[in-house]
Order: C-alpha cells, then structure tokens, then sequence
C-alpha cells in the first residue's frame, strides 16, 4: 500500500461573516483552484458568538451540489454538538437558517459538487446525531467515522459523490493510519494542536493538502501528534475531473443553467426542506436502524 502525503500547507484569515456582529469566518478553500479542491468547492469555518435580537440569516436557495455540516460546538437544541447533516439540494431547494436568540456555535459547512448526471437529483437530507456516530476511543486517541470508513468502521451515509470525512482527537505522541484512495483529492483541517503528516507539519488554522495522485487502489496516510493533543478533520472525496460554473448558491455546467435555477427559484418552483416527504430526510442510529424523517 502506497503512503500518502502533502502536498501544500495553505492558510487563511477570519474575516467578519454574513451574520454581522459577532460572526467570523474563514474560507478555507481560498487560493485553492477547483482542479485542485474538486469534488469540494466551499470550505467554511464559521464561529458565531450571536448577541440575540433583530432576527439574521433567512431563507435561501441552493442547487447542483450538496451541503455537509458538521457541528463542533452546539447549542444542544436545534443545533447538537457533533451532529451532522448531508443535504442534497440537488434540482434546487428552499431552506432556512434564520437566528434571533443568543448563540455561541462552531460550524463547518463544506459544498460538495454532485457528479453530471446527478446533479439534478431530488432534494434529500440525512442526519446522523454524535451518539450514533461510528466511533473508537482508546486511550490515546478518538475516530469519528461520518462518511467512509476508517479502522474497521463503516458510516451508514448515502452518498452521491464518493468521500471520507473523518474526525480525529489525537493524544501527545498518539499515532494513527487512515486508509485512502489513491485518486481522492482532499485535506486535513487542523482545529486545535498540530498534526504531523509524511515530513509536513499542519498546525491550527492550516489545510494541508493531498498531494495529485491519478492511480487506482487504496494508500495509507500516517497522522501523527508529535508535541500536544491535536484535533482535525480529513475531507477526501473522488474528483469529477469536470469543469463546472459556481455563482452564489448555485452549481451548473455553464451561466445559462445558472440564469435557469434564478428563474425556477423565483417562479417559487423549489420546494422547502420543511415540506419534503419524510421518505426524503433520515436520520441515522448506531443500531443500524434509520429514522425517515430528520427533523
């Protein structure tokens, strides 16, 4: 099995989010070329420390990519530390993010592109809550498993898109390897301490990044904390090798799709998250058992 390794170190600024006072956010994909970060087009970080009042955020549209959203730190109520949320947008979908009471939240949300043929697919979601997350614990380190698989642990997601996300809580000196495919573009995002990949360093705030490989079969990334406890996150997904138009919520093949989902978006022609079927949101649970209905 072939060892895999970083490429480049890139890191970014916090910057004031959309939400305004008390928003920060970094764009993590920032001077990253979509060739390289493909199938992931937007990578934000964002930390909100909300004062409550005048309600921010709403509703707004997405299509031809899906969401992932991994909460790192919740409010326990609507949004739970360590859940996850895969939404499909698909053909196109109406949903809201609307906050008027006080917060403190860290969330990742990542846009996967869906492949060509899929990118018209209906509008899904599914949910997996921290409880129900594969899981090993050792003394030196913890994996959460939310997609792939890693160590022997396999996550339940659906995917449209082939990728690994993977959390992991390294001890001083722990050590840990992580199979990956060989073709799979992606990065380790480091949160807290630094982590040690190949002969590369990845400290807090920093991405390090995959180096290309086009050949088929299975590598093997060694992650190591060489000085301090050390927390981050793997993102690996399979490339599409297509080029594709990104402007504002919408993913399409060219500016002409794009020009279509504005119009089906204000002739009212997507549908909301809240008024899917319940056979179009599910939750996962340890047991292996699934809940239609995510919210």
């Amino acid at each position: 099995m072939r060892n895999r390794s970083i490429s480049i170190i890139t890191e970014n600024h916090w910057h004031n989010g959309f939400l305004g006072n008390g928003h920060k956010a970094m764009a993590v994909l920032d001077g990253v070329s979509y060739k390289n970060s493909d199938p992931f087009i937007l990578f934000m970080d964002d930390v909100l420390d909300l004062p409550g009042g005048a309600p921010v955020g709403g509703a707004h549209p997405h299509a031809g990519f899906e969401t992932l959203t991994l909460v790192l730190e919740g409010n326990d109520r609507e949004w739970k530390t360590g859940s996850f949320e895969l939404m499909t947008a698909g053909k196109g979908i109406v949903h809201t993010e609307e906050i008027t009471s006080k917060q403190k939240l860290r969330i990742l949300q990542v846009w996967l592109v869906l492949p060509p043929e899929q990118r018209h697919a209906q509008p899904f979601l599914q949910k997996i809550l921290l409880e129900d997350v594969p899981t090993i614990r050792t003394g030196e380190y913890e994996i959460r498993v939310y997609s792939g698989s890693s160590n022997g642990l396999v996550s339940s997601l659906k995917t449209h898109t082939p990728f690994t996300l993977i959390d992991f809580r390294l001890k001083k000196l722990a050590l840990v390897n992580q199979e990956i495919p060989l073709q799979y573009h992606g990065l380790v995002y480091v949160l807290q301490g630094r982590v040690k990949v190949g002969g590369k360093i990845i400290s807090s705030g920093q991405a390090g990044w995959l180096e290309g490989m086009d050949e088929k079969g299975s590598g093997r990334l060694t992650l190591e904390a060489p000085d301090e406890d050390t927390h981050f996150v793997l993102y690996a997904g399979q490339p599409h090798h297509v080029p594709v138009v990104q402007h504002g919520p919408f993913v399409a093949d060219s500016m002409e799709e794009i020009a279509l989902l504005y119009r089906k978006f204000k002739d009212g022609q997507f549908p909301h998250l809240n008024d899917l079927s319940d056979e179009q949101k599910i939750t996962y649970h340890s047991d292996g058992g699934i809940d239609s209905k995510a919210t």
